[in-house]
C-alpha cells in the first residue's frame, strides 16, 4: 500500500470520529426532551418509565435538570468533536508527533465510553456507533504502525 493511502487511512477515520461528534451534538443541545433520544436504555437503567419518574412530586423539576445535563453533554460533544477536527485538519496527522498525540488520547476516550456504555446502558443504540468509532480508531492505529515502519 502506498504511503499516501496509508496516510489517508490515518487521518480520515479520526476526522470521521470528530465529524460524527459535531453532527450528533445538536441533537442533545436542541431537543426539547433530550433524555428521550435513548429512552429505552435510560428507562432500563432507572427501572421505571419517565412517566412514573416525573409523576413523583419530589421529581417535579427533574426534566429541567436533565435538560441542563444533556445540553452540557451536547456542548461538550460539540467541543470535543470540533477540537478533533481542527487538530486533524491543521496537522493532517502528517507527523509522528501529531499521530502519537491524538491516538492515545482518543483510545483512552473510546475505551472509557465503552466501559460506561456496557456498565450502564448496554442496550443503547449508541453502542453501535461506538463500534464504528472503534473500527475507525483501530484502522488509524494500524495505518500509523505501517506508516511508521515505512518512515524508518
Amino acid at each position: 500500500m502506498s504511503q499516501k493511502s496509508l496516510h489517508n487511512l490515518v487521518w480520515m477515520p479520526v476526522a470521521f470520529i470528530g465529524l460524527t461528534a459535531v453532527f450528533l451534538a445538536p441533537g442533545w443541545m436542541l431537543s426539547d426532551e433530550p433524555w428521550m433520544l435513548d429512552k429505552t436504555a435510560n428507562e432500563a437503567l432507572l427501572g421505571l418509565s419517565y412517566g412514573e419518574l416525573f409523576a413523583q412530586d419530589v421529581n417535579q423539576k427533574l426534566p429541567q435538570y436533565l435538560t441542563l445535563l444533556y445540553r452540557f453533554f451536547g456542548l461538550w460533544l460539540l467541543a470535543v468533536g470540533a477540537l478533533i477536527l481542527s487538530f486533524v485538519f491543521t496537522t493532517r496527522l502528517g507527523t509522528a508527533l501529531a499521530r502519537n498525540t491524538i491516538l492515545p488520547i482518543l483510545g483512552v476516550m473510546l475505551i472509557g465510553i465503552y466501559c460506561i456504555e456496557y456498565r450502564f446502558i448496554p442496550i443503547s443504540h449508541f453502542v453501535y456507533l461506538s463500534h464504528v468509532h472503534m473500527i475507525c480508531f483501530l484502522t488509524s492505529v494500524m495505518a500509523t504502525l505501517k506508516l511508521n515502519k515505512l518512515d524508518l
